[in-house]
């Protein structure tokens, strides 16, 4: 015999699948040109706008090896600046994986859960959440780096 929340658990999804097959066929199809379209060239600005930031580091004396760091440093401020003023959004609406991909999304993703939860104060609010969906990036990458550096070495 099924528990009561077990039995409510099946008729809202059968409700779910009562809504997909009356109203699914009837949503409008996303404009998947026009939203590749945007996705590449906001992305692409923000690539170029990385490489002029670059250049520009590399012409105050830096070697080319080494201005990719302090390049880095910059497209994470800009992205959580553009957070913190609102316009990251907007722009994210627009070009949809073109903000998402880069390093723009991991800096908004950091900004917008600190901003989030910052009436909950410094420690437990920005601190305690900041990292709630960047965590497991960051993690994933360090354990990735490490995997790679180990394979790297063996070999």
């Amino acid at each position: 015999m099924k528990s009561h929340a077990e039995l409510e658990k099946i008729q809202a999804e059968e409700k779910i699948s009562e809504y997909k097959g009356i109203y699914g066929p009837k949503q409008p199809k996303p404009p998947l040109a026009k939203n590749v379209f945007y996705a590449f060239v906001i992305g692409g600005l923000i690539c170029v706008l990385g490489q002029l930031i670059k250049n520009a580091f590399i012409r105050f004396g830096f070697e080319p090896e080494q201005a990719g760091n302090p390049t880095v440093a910059t497209i994470i401020f800009l992205g959580s600046l553009a957070t913190g003023l609102g316009v990251f959004d907007n722009l994210a609406r627009l070009a949809g994986a073109g903000t998402a991909v880069p390093v723009t999304g991991f800096a908004n993703a950091v900004t917008a859960a600190a901003m989030e939860f910052r009436r909950e104060g410094l420690v437990l609010g920005v601190g305690g959440k900041m990292f709630s969906l960047a965590g497991s990036v960051i993690v994933f990458g360090v354990v990735t780096a490490f995997v790679v550096g180990l394979i790297s070495a063996l070999f």
